[in-house]
């Protein structure tokens, strides 16, 4: 799962977040019918896009807490932009609109001095692990 946003900040403070953001590891599921699942840890990414947007790529199962943590210092109308525009630019992003999330828990990522202007969320689809070795045949995200 991708979570596009634009923040704004001092640059100690958006450097301070991304290195949070990328130390955050993660279970993948592996999925096999028959096989008990097996799990996968992969770190948290961060993508810099076009226009000073930038992407956060974790695992679908952690969308409530990503969304929760991430969507608390959002800023959507602070600077003024139009419904019609960010529209706009989910579409030209291929992004879809933030959907509803669970407000239970939290990371503890440094966020205080941020705002940020959340944009879209992309899914990933599943992918079936073609390689020779552990994992051949096992479903997971196309991360």
């Amino acid at each position: 799962m991708h979570f596009a946003f634009i923040p704004y900040g001092a640059r100690t403070e958006l450097e301070l977040l991304f290195r949070d953001l990328e130390a955050q590891k993660y279970k993948m599921v592996l999925k096999k019918k028959g096989e008990k699942d097996k799990f996968v840890f992969i770190p948290g990414q961060v993508r810099a896009l076009p226009f000073g947007v930038y992407e956060y790529i974790f695992v679908k199962e952690m969308k409530d807490i990503v969304l929760n943590i991430m969507m608390g210092n959002t800023a959507p109308n602070r600077f003024g932009l139009p419904k019609m525009f960010m529209a706009i630019f989910r579409k030209t992003l291929k992004l879809k609109p933030i959907p509803k999330y669970e407000k239970k828990t939290k990371f503890l990522w440094t966020i205080e001095n941020i705002s940020i202007i959340p944009i879209g969320i992309r899914e990933d689809a599943d992918l079936i692990e073609p390689k020779e070795g552990e994992y051949k045949g096992w479903v997971h995200e196309a991360i």
